[in-house]
């Protein structure tokens, strides 16, 4: 017998601070230590839930691996101190990992087989890289060429997407310049503040003379991406890094347009959300930011992933009867400005909308993690601004799109 549909509302939403990869705060704090700052923030939001009500969490992984891996969310639930009675499953689809983990979440919700539920995402790109530490593809990607496109790096699909939809060198510098200075405007202003959880990262240094190692503590509240210096002019002089085809005399021409100044930056980073019936809502005096309104996938072929949304979006805003210009603030992911520009001008949509506190060219792109965490941007920015509808999409890697729908309550 079917369930009763009933909605789903988010009535917690917490993220961690987003670190460099490699070099950067988080570069030896593993990724389920992150996931349990953002479930113990996400926790403290609702002091009034009973933690046994939760029924299970899904948590979002692009290479649930090495220290993301063992069923990451079943741990860090366990660790975070929630009762045994509470179950976690990793879940994978790329860079919108933690935005399915939410459409999951609050579909459990909208069928009656759950009033309680936890969504996130976590990934440390420091920890375990871009692709796994062994990659593997099916001999079948090489097989056909139309295959081909499966097994491409991330930013060949972007020199593909810019040359497609003819995104100048000039327009990418100048998109990822206003990232920039969005995300530096909104640190200043404190817009994170709401959403985002302070992590303590412990520093251990050797003394070889004496044989000790001392301890030292970090507490990290921002963002580590945003840079106040960037300019046109230093984006400008970054050479392409996906495609700089040689001519005969082996000399690079410089045609690429892809560089590491307008592309995401790779991140480690934790989302989680907390979602709950009417019922959950009434039984524990809940106060809920949003509503989940709908979700959609599709998929593009694979060697211009990067143009997802445009048909993800379409399908979510029909689930939600909406239109474009009901949306009052949209998350578009910025993998690379190339595609976020072609998604912007093939579909209309408005720019002044746009990430309006900065993208992952500025903030990071902690893969698994990002749906969640801008999840977290979306539903506090609206309320905070008094908007109403917000969105939030990305391209995804082999050749998809996602987007989901919130409604601000």
């Amino acid at each position: 017998m079917s369930k009763q549909v009933q909605e789903a509302y988010i009535v917690a939403a917490s993220r961690t601070p987003i670190g460099k990869s490699g070099r950067g705060h988080f570069r030896h704090t593993r990724s389920d230590d992150l996931l349990i700052a953002a479930l113990q923030s996400a926790l403290a939001q609702v002091p009034t839930l009973d933690p046994a009500a939760i029924e299970d969490a899904i948590i979002g992984c692009s290479f649930p691996e090495g220290e993301q891996g063992m069923n990451m969310a079943r741990i860090a639930v366990a660790l975070a101190g929630l009762p045994n009675g509470v179950g976690g499953v990793t879940i994978n689809r790329f860079c919108a990992s933690g935005l399915t983990a939410i459409q999951m979440a609050a579909d459990r919700i909208r069928v009656g087989e759950a009033d309680v539920m936890i969504a996130g995402g976590a990934e440390s790109m420091s920890l375990v890289p871009m692709g796994g530490t062994k990659p593997s593809f099916n001999p079948l990607v090489f097989a056909k060429d139309e295959n081909v496109g499966i097994a491409y790096g991330m930013g060949l699909t972007a020199e593909k997407v810019a040359q497609q939809w003819k995104v100048s060198r000039e327009d990418q510098d100048a998109f990822a310049l206003a990232s920039h200075q969005k995300a530096i405007a909104a640190q200043l202003a404190g817009e994170f503040t709401d959403e985002i959880c302070p992590v303590t990262v412990t520093e251990r240094t050797p003394n070889l003379a004496t044989g000790e190692v001392s301890l030292s503590q970090r507490v990290i509240t921002l963002d580590e991406g945003p840079r106040p210096d960037t300019s046109l002019e230093g984006l400008g002089k970054l050479r392409p890094v996906f495609a700089s085809p040689k001519d005969p005399t082996g000399k690079a021409t410089g045609m690429g347009s892809v560089t590491a100044g307008n592309s995401s930056q790779t991140s480690d980073g934790a989302g989680a959300l907390i979602l709950a019936s009417e019922k959950a809502v009434k039984q524990f005096g809940l106060k809920p930011l949003a509503r989940f309104v709908s979700f959609a996938s599709r998929g593009v072929p694979p060697e211009i992933m990067g143009i997802g949304p445009i048909a993800a979006i379409p399908a979510a805003l029909g689930y939600a009867g909406l239109k474009q210009d009901d949306l009052g603030w949209i998350e578009l992911n910025e993998a690379f400005a190339a595609q976020s520009l072609a998604v912007i001008r093939d579909l209309g949509l408005n720019p002044e909308v746009i990430n309006p506190l900065g993208g992952a060219i500025a903030l990071g792109h902690p893969l698994g993690a990002t749906g969640a965490i801008r999840a977290a941007t979306t539903l506090h920015g609206l309320r905070r601004r008094g908007q109403k509808y917000g969105m939030v999409t990305m391209c995804v890697g082999t050749g998809q799109g996602a987007a989901g729908i919130f409604e601000a309550l």
